[in-house]
């Protein structure tokens, strides 16, 4: 187990004074079964009126409107996480009994449809294909199997894809950041039949680091399929789920976890700004 501290402040700079601007913010973790949260606090500059809620797929949202005229907006989100391993998935459903028991429930179907930024081209299908065959009757071997292929394949590079690049054009290249390489791995889940869900978080970057060492972090992606529970893995670092990922919720794709996203009123342009600082407590 890991007790972390992680501080991610992001917002936007405008050329120049906007009136009004309306955001939403998917930044603060929540309790799970492999995390609890002590602390977590969101806060908004300039001050703003805001209220929160939990979204359909379970993640925590401050919604905000920042209505007095401005020319950079500032969310700092600190949350304190103890964090344990996740367990390695074993074998508990079989591919009949798996298709039965998705059925059966609203968020697993869900999980199988592809969306615009997970639908994958033909060689992923037929590469995803090809290991579920070889994994016999075992979804979550070949769950396992098909991340690390993703990740094998995918080379880490920034700057070369954006927020709204799909998974297709990111295979294309074979390189982009970890939503690019979490959005193919869940398109190659979802296209032979196992649920799979795009999550976001962080991740601290070292796991050698002593205790209160403060390192540079930053957000991050990895997947989550169900073979009759949820398992995570990290494809971008072919890494299982372990004490160094922090949860902060999920969706279908990128878009429905975006950490910060909102409108504004006025003519100027704007510019994204985003730190993220990681400190291991214990």
């Amino acid at each position: 187990m890991k007790r972390l501290r992680v501080t991610h402040s992001t917002g936007f700079r405008y050329d120049a004074e906007v009136t009004a601007s309306y955001n939403e913010a998917r930044m603060l973790p929540v309790s799970g079964e492999r995390q609890l949260v002590l602390h977590a606090n969101l806060d908004v500059h300039p001050v703003s009126s805001h209220h929160q809620y939990t979204d359909y797929w379970g993640t925590r949202v401050l919604a905000f409107d920042v209505l007095a005229p401005h020319r950079e907006l500032t969310i700092t989100a600190s949350s304190l996480v103890e964090v344990l391993e996740a367990p390695h998935p074993v074998p508990v459903l079989g591919w009949e009994q798996l298709d039965e028991q998705v059925r059966r429930s609203g968020e697993q179907v869900q999980q199988l449809r592809q969306t615009e930024l997970t639908e994958p081209p033909e060689s992923v299908v037929a590469l995803a294909a090809s290991v579920r065959e070889a994994a016999g009757d075992d979804p979550c071997g070949a769950a396992h199997a098909i991340c690390e292929a993703v990740g094998e394949a995918m080379e880490y590079v920034s700057g070369v894809t954006g927020v709204s690049s799909t998974a297709a054009e990111a295979w294309e290249s074979k390189k982009g950041v970890c939503q690019d390489i979490a959005h193919v791995a869940v398109g190659a889940l979802r296209s032979v039949g196992i649920p799979a869900r795009y999550v976001s978080g962080y991740l601290h970057p070292r796991p050698d680091a002593a205790i209160g060492e403060t390192v540079v972090g930053e957000s991050h992606a990895w997947v989550e399929w169900f073979c009759g529970t949820w398992h995570g893995y990290d494809p971008t670092n072919q890494l299982d789920i372990g004490d160094r990922h922090v949860r902060v919720g999920h969706g279908r794709d990128y878009t429905d976890v975006a950490p910060l996203r909102g409108v504004y009123a006025g003519s100027a342009g704007s510019e994204l700004f985003v730190s993220v600082s990681i400190t291991r407590e214990s």
